[in-house]
This record gives C-alpha cells, sequence and structure tokens, in this order.
C-alpha cells in the first residue's frame, strides 16, 4: 500500500500512456505523460513544487507569507493548492481572456483574483508585472511577507522538471526514447526535461511544439524572435517574449502548429480513446506526431497531456465558439449540443 502524506508528496509519478491513434498513424510509439492526473490536475503541480521548495529552502517564505503570481491559470491553481497545504495565502494576477472554468476554480479555493487586460510584457499592466509589483509594494510595508513566484524567469522551474520529470520519461521508459516533444508557456518543462534527457544520451531529439501565434518556434528554428502567422485558442502556451526558462531549452526542432490541426486531435483523444485534456496537449500531440513522421517508423515519441479538458469546455468543446474560430466540429460534439449556433 502507498500511502501519501501530503499534496507536494502526490506530485509527479504520473502514468506514461501509450496513444493508440497516434502511434499507429505513424509506426512509432507515441507516449504522453499523464499530467492530468496530478491532484491539482496540470502540469503545473510539478512547477509550483519545485518553485516553492526552492523559495522555502533560501527563506523566501515563512509561515503566513502570501504568494504571489501572474499565470494563465494552471500554475495558480497548483500554488493555491500546495499553499493551502502549508499555510500560505494566495494572490493571482490573470489575463482577462482565460476561461471562465479555471477563474472560477481558483475563486473557489479562495484565491484573490486580479484579472488584467491583455497587454504587451513591456507594458506595466502586463498580469507578470502587475504581480511582481504588488509582491514588492507588500514588501515595502511588511518585508519578507510576500513572495512572487515568477515562474516565466525563476530557473527553479526548470530545474524541478530536469530533476524530477526527465527521470521519470527516462525510466519509466527504461532509456528507449528517440524525442520528447512539447509545448512551451513558461519553457519550464522542455528546458528541464530536454536537459535531462539529452544528459543521458545527446541523440534524443528535442521538439518544440508552439501554437500559432507565438514567437517560441521563430526562435527555435531561425534566432528570431518573430511571432509566427495566426492566432490560437490555447491557453498557457505560446509567448510574445523570450523567457529565461525558454531559452535554455535544448530544442532540436520546432513547428508553429494551428488550432485546425490540434483541436481535432483532442476531439479524437477524447471520443476514441477516452482522454478528455485540454488545448495544449492537443498541440503537443500534433507535434508528437510530426517528429514520429520525420524520424521514421520503429521509434518512440515522449509527449505531455497537460491537464484536463473540463477546464475549457466553454471554449474546447463549444460548437459555436469553434465554428467562429474557423475549427471543424465533430458530428457527436454536434450532436450533445443540438441547439448551438
Amino acid at each position: 500500500m502507498t500511502i501519501h502524506d501530503s499534496f507536494a508528496a502526490a506530485i509527479g509519478n504520473t502514468p506514461l500512456l501509450r496513444l493508440r491513434d497516434a502511434s499507429e498513424a505513424t509506426g512509432c510509439e507515441i507516449l504522453a505523460k499523464a499530467e492530468f492526473m496530478n491532484p491539482g490536475g496540470s502540469v503545473k503541480d510539478r512547477t509550483a513544487l519545485g518553485l516553492m521548495a526552492d523559495a522555502e529552502r533560501r527563506g523566501l517564505l515563512r509561515p503566513g507569507s502570501t504568494v504571489i503570481e501572474g499565470t494563465a491559470g494552471n500554475t495558480g491553481i497548483g500554488l493555491a493548492l500546495l499553499g493551502a497545504s502549508r499555510g500560505y495565502r494566495t494572490v493571482v494576477v490573470m489575463p482577462d481572456t482565460q476561461s471562465k472554468e479555471k477563474i472560477d476554480t481558483l475563486r473557489v479555493m479562495g484565491v484573490e483574483i486580479r484579472l488584467v487586460p491583455v497587454v504587451p510584457f513591456t507594458d506595466p499592466n502586463h498580469y507578470a508585472r502587475v504581480a511582481r509589483a504588488m509582491a514588492e509594494a507588500m514588501n515595502a510595508t511588511e518585508p519578507g511577507s510576500a513572495w512572487f513566484a515568477d515562474q516565466f524567469d525563476n530557473p527553479a522551474n526548470r530545474a524541478w522538471h530536469e530533476a524530477h520529470t526527465g527521470v521519470e520519461i527516462w525510466e519509466q521508459t527504461g532509456g528507449r526514447v528517440d524525442g520528447f516533444v512539447c509545448a512551451a508557456g513558461t519553457g519550464g518543462t522542455i528546458a528541464g526535461v530536454g536537459a535531462a534527457l539529452k544528459a543521458r544520451r545527446r541523440g534524443i531529439r528535442i521538439g518544440l511544439a508552439d501554437p500559432a501565434g507565438s514567437i517560441f518556434a521563430g526562435y527555435a528554428t531561425t534566432g528570431e524572435a518573430v511571432a509566427s502567422s495566426g492566432s490560437s485558442i490555447s491557453e498557457g502556451i505560446g509567448n510574445s517574449r523570450l523567457t529565461a526558462n525558454f531559452t535554455a531549452a535544448p530544442i532540436d526542432v520546432a513547428w508553429s502548429i494551428p488550432d485546425d490541426e490540434s483541436v481535432p486531435l483532442l476531439h479524437d483523444l477524447l471520443h476514441r480513446e477516452g482522454y478528455c485534456v485540454g488545448g495544449s496537449s492537443g498541440v503537443n500531440v500534433a507535434g508528437a506526431i510530426r517528429m514520429a513522421r520525420e524520424l521514421g517508423p520503429g521509434h518512440t515519441i515522449v509527449t505531455v497531456l497537460c491537464d484536463g479538458g473540463m477546464r475549457y469546455q466553454g471554449k474546447l468543446f463549444n460548437p459555436g465558439f469553434l465554428r467562429d474560430k474557423g475549427i471543424p466540429v465533430p458530428e457527436w460534439l454536434d450532436a450533445a449540443f443540438p441547439t448551438a449556433p
């Protein structure tokens, strides 16, 4: 019998799932880390634990402190739940475009939420800058009372994935892994996992799957931080600026993935294989399929199913919303919502 004595102890060691359709279509073994099975429901539980454990070791967090972060939602959820288990209050600053489901989840947790308009990172009203300013103001009044997690640029993010997520993948595959593919928001996962895998075998290919409109794929391919064409409904991945965690990632190949390629894949994952996952997972699977086709049959590719799909029900499984965005709507989803416009 395995018994975990805390929220933190239940984070990680998620199963590795074989994605049947993607594997059969490519002749490769396409495997995915089931990160939606973390106790807070996403891969960002790992990020939250890595950031918080590092801050505690360095004396930046003390009993009764306030955790403050700028987030698209999942890191905030992870920090809030982990913080509750350790006696910290949480304040989250989020773009007001994020899903209602994630916002409501944070409210249920008692998190203080500040929603701000989407603006460039250079604007002082950018959500990450607002979060940093809030922490600085609290510490100016009462030193040490607040901690800004800084997931985008805090190296503890990628270090945790290197020490844990990457090692898990290596051990679960018995070292028989030829490529790893995932999207990046902060860059912590791809940088950490990439470093861990390449330290064990340099020839492992690390691939970036980037949503349309992000600068990451262009930077990884050409060295120029220029956004790809289009936009994406995916949340929490892609970026308009380079982050310290992302620039450390050992990326070999990158693709810009359009929504009309990635969203049908996540619909199929639900309807054909039983995995209800979010938009970033569709982008990841699309990237894994692209890598498999480039490498050819017989290879093993690992990717990440980052979170659950019901955090985005109003977008990913809303026929009217999908049609407005020019994304194909499967027949079974139309049948489920027959009155949708």
